[in-house]
C-alpha cells in the first residue's frame, strides 16, 4: 500500500538532536548552536509551534525571540513519554522502546502505561533501553518535587541531580543559578502546567491563555537571569488540538472494529491495536474500510518500513501494534466498554502525526541566540 504521511517543514530539525547538540555546544563543536559555557533546555510540555504562532500576543518574549527557522518535529507517537525520552537520551522510541503512552508488554495481556507504569505496574529501568545522556556529566533536573522520585523520572534522567521548585519563575532562576555555579554543566527544565491546562480546558481556553502567559514570563525571567555564555533553548514534547465532545468516536460491545482485537494501547488519537491471533489482516482490513477517510491506519510492518518509530529494535518490535490508527482529522477514538469513562472529559489531544502535534518551538536564547 502506498502511504500517503504528512511532510515535516523542510527548516524542522529532529527533536532527539536537541540535547547532543547543547551538549556539543560546550565543546565548541555544535552545527546547530554556538559555543556555550553552560547550556539549559527549558521544555515547555504542550506548547507546539501552531498553538505558539496562534496566541502570539500572549506570549510576547517568546514570539519575539522565535523566527520561523526556529521550530523542531517531536517524535511519532507525539506524546510525553516518547518525546521526552527522545529529547533525553538522543534516540528514537524504535531504540529505547517507549512507543506511546500505553503499550503492551510482549508476550503477555498487560498494556502499560508507560509515564506512570514505572510505579502502578512494576515496569523496570531497563524497559527504557537507551542510555540517557545526562549519564557521566554534571547535569541537573529542574521541575516540581512529585517528579523527584518516579520511575519516569529514573529511567530518562538517570546521573541528574534533582532540585525541586513548584513555581515556574522560582524553576527559572534556580536553573540559571545551577548553570551559572556549574560552569560546563546541563541543566534540564521542565514546565507540565500548560499541558495539564491544555487537556483538561483545550488549549483555546482562557485558562490555558493565562499558563501560557505564565510561562511567557518564566521564559522572560530565564534570559534575564542566566550568566553571560549561558546557552538556552526553549522547545515542548508536542503540541496540541481541541476535540470536542461529538467528535469522539466511541468503540462499542458488537463493534465490527472491534472483532478480533484483544487490547487496545497507545492514546485517542493514536491507537495501537494488539489482534487475537491470526486476525492482524482482518482487523487492519476493517479499520481501513471505515478509518481511512479520516486517520492513519498502518500495520506494524508498514509503520516501520516508513519509519515513523525511528529503527526498530529487536526488543521493541512487539511492543508496537499490529495496527496503528492515527488520527488525521478532528476526532479521538475511546473503547467506550470501560467503565471509566474519567479520559472522554479531555478537551485538548495529540499523540498523531498532524503538523499541529509534531511541529514545536525551537527557540534559541542567551548564548544561541
Amino acid at each position: 500500500m502506498s502511504l500517503s504521511l504528512p511532510a515535516d517543514p523542510p527548516r524542522a530539525r529532529s527533536l532527539t538532536g536537541v540535547v547532543p547538540q547543547m551538549l556539543a555546544s560546550l565543546e565548541g563543536r555544535s552545527d546547530w548552536f554556538r559555543p556555550a559555557t553552560s547550556a539549559i533546555v527549558f521544555v515547555l510540555d504542550g506548547l507546539g509551534a501552531h498553538n505558539l504562532a496562534a496566541r502570539t500576543g500572549h506570549a510576547r518574549f517568546l514570539s519575539q525571540a522565535s523566527s520561523k527557522r526556529d521550530v523542531a518535529r517531536t517524535v511519532f507517537p507525539s506524546t510525553t513519554a516518547s518525546a521526552l525520552t527522545s529529547l533525553l537520551t538522543g534516540t528514537m522510541p524504535g531504540q529505547h522502546g517507549i512507543v506511546g503512552y500505553r503499550a503492551r508488554i510482549p508476550g503477555t495481556d498487560e498494556v502499560v502505561n508507560q509515564l506512570r507504569g514505572w510505579d502502578t505496574d512494576g515496569l523496570p529501568i531497563e524497559w527504557q533501553r537507551s542510555e540517557p545522556l545526562t549519564v557521566g556529566r554534571p547535569s541537573f533536573a529542574v521541575s516540581k518535587a512529585e517528579y523527584a522520585d518516579t520511575g519516569f523520572t529514573a529511567a530518562i534522567l538517570r546521573g541528574a541531580e534533582f532540585h525541586a521548585a513548584e513555581g515556574l519563575d522560582e524553576r527559572a532562576e534556580l536553573a540559571a543559578d545551577l548553570a551559572a555555579r556549574n560552569p560546563g554543566s546541563f541543566v534540564y527544565v521542565y514546565a507540565p502546567e500548560l499541558d495539564g491546562l491544555g487537556h483538561r480546558r483545550g488549549w483555546q481556553s482562557d485558562e490555558w491563555l493565562a499558563g501560557l502567559e505564565q510561562a511567557d514570563a518564566a521564559a522572560r525571567t530565564l534570559d534575564s537571569a542566566i550568566a553571560r555564555g549561558t546557552g538556552v533553548v526553549v522547545t515542548a514534547d508536542h503540541g496540541m488540538v481541541d476535540i470536542p465532545l461529538h467528535r469522539h468516536v466511541l468503540l462499542a460491545s458488537g463493534d465490527e472494529m472491534v472483532d478480533g482485537v484483544r487490547l487496545i494501547g497507545g492514546e485517542p488519537r493514536m491507537l495501537h491495536l494488539y489482534a487475537e491471533d491470526d486476525a492482524q489482516s482482518d482487523v487492519l482490513a476493517v479499520w481501513r474500510a471505515h478509518e481511512a477517510s479520516r486517520s492513519w491506519v498502518l500495520s506494524r510492518s508498514e509503520a516501520i518500513a516508513a519509519g515513523l518509530f525511528g529503527p526498530v529494535a529487536d526488543e521493541v518490535h512487539d511492543r508496537i501494534g499490529d495496527v496503528l490508527v492515527a488520527a488525521r482529522s478532528g476526532i479521538v477514538y475511546y473503547d467506550d466498554r470501560l467503565t471509566d469513562k474519567g479520559a472522554q472529559k479531555m478537551v485538548g489531544q495529540h499523540g498523531s502525526l498532524s503538523n499541529e502535534e509534531r511541529i514545536v518551538p525551537l527557540i534559541r536564547l542567551g548564548a544561541y541566540a
